[in-house]
């Protein structure tokens, strides 16, 4: 019998799938990521919530815990944790369901997404310009937990490019998702700051450079050529030039300003002339300011160093944008070259799972470099099978899968928390000849890009393979993420949590803008989460918002982001609030009218090849269910969901246009039924047009529909 000094007690954290629920003793088994078995016991004491979005209201769901603990259900527990030699007792204190019902994941609804980043964009945008006014001058980049500037205490203010540069991505791409007038405003006014105040253009070379930054003083503004962030200090990285281009061509896509498509170029070719390795290939990661060298002596451990950042960050933080939005062979090559260089240089099985980040310049490995030595990012790992997944539906080369799925397929075991969920920092390289891990290197703790980086790997490879195993995985990472990241006293999305996934609010991890975190990896995250998710995944439509200026090519592509060829099209489009029909549904562009002001472009993609496609709109009291395809058991969850949100208004007419459906399935009629019930015998069901026979007669069986023959089964406008 154990003692009590034999006794370990502490409260953590579990995630896993419910396998039993056995209430004579009030218990039920979990089973977690990596397969262990876990008996979690319940008590009057335990409390329960469904994931909730930004804004959105606590779901308290304590009375119908033990009623929701279905079998393959996804859960995560918070609770104490007895431990003595040769047993364990898990009492649960808190309940968190990822899924409103079983397979039913709250950030799979085509709102979770676009809602969240005005979530996040408005937090920023109340922070940073509390009045209103989007003026840059007032810009700082720290920001605190609580939305509001550091004060300065009478020292100088450093605005840094990278920084502002990131946000501006973040609003650009909370317009595009949203529409909102107010975050295009914010990110045109950023990218013209950025022009004016961090722009250099060496007219003679035929380039252009960023500044670090610059420092407002009480006498005007001290522009900062090198960077003066610690792994950095006194070189210019290319990291920094690199996302000095992220808002201006998330712009650049939405108003097609030919100003930004020059200093993209300009770069690019600041990129060739003095960072390229023209002899052994790929970028040199830093420069000497003076010389522009990249071996100058000056530079010490950045001399003739190559690095991710230097060769993979091009393709996510500009180059993939600029290509979509110009269809220009020349980024193509170069996401090319990018790829091909990470699959021939970064692998480095047998001696590690993880990928080699840092080389000389005869690209022999650096793992002795400052804080790195021979340590892994997880988080770079995962960029990697996101980012060549993204680029092999441009190029199509079969090593770029391989790698994607190989690192896919290795990092949940020596990268992530397989018993409470989520994504670690920094590890080890190789594993520990004692117990066989890659150790941690300095905590257990999670930031959120990483996170972020997870979710798109596996979400992407999900829906480009159809592998359950990946879908399964971004939606515990996703589940994860919206689980204990969100802040909802606040705003915004912290920065670091603990490995239980309480926030980590010390130092400059407590806040929400500073050098690392300005907006730019929740708001991507939004985006890219929203388009994998629905058009490679559950086969939802996507609205695109788009502001092409006068000056604009006339051809405006609107693909959101590099999927595989054929895999969405265009849906509709619209100019102003009027349907618009000059456009290429298979190659994803739209030819503008010539005008003099800037045009209001809102465009709907859908997959190519989608079961049922169902939407919805109100006229007065009378609500129009438009539905097309198969009503099946496969597509019963949409089909609720449409529905929900069609009888949300309570309208007093309901008529759905049925024509192109060629099935509906029993279980459709039930939830039609229940829904009919629900909402009350003074709205009448009207079955509007002429659908087949079938479809006619297995729902007027049922005596809960009206047949209205006078209306014909048109589009919705």
């Amino acid at each position: 019998m154990s003692t009590p000094t034999d006794t370990r007690t502490f409260s953590d954290s579990i995630a896993g799938y419910v396998t039993t629920y056995e209430p004579t003793l009030d218990r039920f088994g979990l089973r977690t990521s990596n397969g262990r078995t876990v008996t979690i016991h319940l008590d009057e004491n335990v409390n329960s919530q469904i994931v909730r979005n930004l804004g959105e209201p606590y779901q308290d769901t304590t009375a119908a815990t033990r009623d929701m603990l279905a079998e393959g259900r996804f859960v995560f527990v918070y609770g104490l944790f007895y431990q003595w030699d040769g047993g364990e007792r898990v009492e649960a204190r808190m309940i968190t369901f990822p899924e409103q019902a079983r397979g039913a994941y709250v950030f799979e609804h085509p709102g979770w997404w676009v809602h969240q980043a005005c979530q996040i964009a408005d937090f920023y945008l109340r922070g940073h310009f509390p009045d209103g006014v989007y003026d840059w001058r007032n810009f700082r980049t720290k920001l605190t937990l609580h939305g509001t500037h550091v004060p300065d205490n009478g020292q100088d203010i450093r605005q840094e490019t990278d920084t502002i540069s990131r946000l501006v991505y973040g609003l650009a791409t909370a317009f595009m998702l949203t529409g909102e007038e107010r975050f295009l405003e914010a990110a045109e006014s950023g990218t013209g700051y950025l022009r004016e105040h961090m722009r250099v253009a060496d007219d003679d070379g035929g380039f252009v450079y960023w500044y670090h930054g610059i420092d407002i003083t009480p006498s005007g503004q001290r522009k900062v050529f090198a960077s003066e962030f610690g792994d950095d200090y006194d070189a210019v990285p290319m990291y920094e030039q690199i996302y000095a281009l992220a808002g201006p061509t998330q712009t650049f896509r939405i108003t097609g300003d030919p100003r930004i498509l020059s200093d993209i170029d300009r770069t690019v070719t600041l990129f060739d002339r003095h960072f390229r390795d023209r002899e052994r290939g790929g970028f040199f990661s830093h420069l000497d300011p003076i010389t522009m060298d990249p071996r100058s002596d000056s530079l010490g451990r950045n001399r003739a160093r190559k690095n991710w950042n230097s060769v993979g960050d091009h393709a996510p933080a500009y180059l993939i944008n600029a290509y979509l939005a110009t269809g220009r062979e020349d980024f193509a090559s170069l996401l090319a070259e990018t790829a091909d260089t990470i699959a021939e240089r970064f692998p480095d099985e047998p001696n590690s799972p993880f990928v080699q980040e840092r080389f000389h310049e005869d690209w022999s490995p650096d793992r002795t470099w400052g804080w790195q030595q021979d340590r892994a990012v997880v988080g770079h790992n995962l960029k990697i099978a996101w980012n060549l997944t993204r680029i092999r539906s441009l190029v199509d080369r079969e090593q770029y899968s391989v790698l994607a799925e190989r690192i896919a397929e290795i990092m949940p075991a020596v990268g992530s928390d397989q018993q409470r969920g989520g994504w670690y920092d920094v590890v080890e390289r190789r594993a520990d000849p004692d117990s066989g891990a890659h150790r941690l290197v300095w905590h257990d703790r999670k930031a959120w890009w990483q996170q972020e980086q997870s979710i798109l790997a596996y979400l992407i490879l999900a829906g480009t393979t159809g592998d359950p195993e990946h879908r399964r995985l971004a939606r515990e990472a996703a589940a994860f993420y919206n689980a204990f990241f969100l802040d909802y006293d606040d705003g915004g999305v912290y920065f670091n949590v603990l490995a239980n996934g309480t926030p980590y609010l010390v130092g400059t991890e407590r806040l929400k803008g500073s050098h690392s975190m300005a907006g730019y990896h929740a708001l991507e995250l939004c985006y890219l989460a929203a388009t994998y998710t629905g058009l490679l995944i559950t086969g939802a439509p996507m609205t695109l918002h788009f502001r092409p200026r006068p000056d604009a090519d006339r051809t405006l592509r609107v693909s959101p982001d590099l999927l595989p060829p054929g895999s969405i099209e265009i849906a509709r489009v619209w100019i102003g609030d009027e349907p618009y029909h000059h456009f290429d549904a298979k190659e994803l562009t739209v030819q503008l009218p010539e005008s003099d002001v800037p045009l209001k472009v809102r465009v709907e993609v859908e997959p190519a090849s989608i079961r049922l496609r169902m939407s919805s709109e109100s006229d007065g009291d009378t609500a129009h269910v438009y539905c097309e395809g198969v009503i099946d058991r496969d597509e019963l969850e949409k089909f609720r969901r449409g529905l929900a949100e069609a009888l949300e208004a309570k309208p007093r007419r309901v008529e759905f246009h049925l024509c192109k459906v060629s099935q509906i399935c029993r279980p459709a009629i039930n939830e039609l039924l229940f829904q009919r019930a629900k909402i009350g015998l003074e709205t009448d069901f009207v079955i509007a047009g002429c659908s087949l026979p079938e479809v006619t007669k297995a729902l007027m069986a049922t005596d809960a529909f009206v047949l209205d023959n006078d209306h014909h089964c048109d589009d919705p406008a």
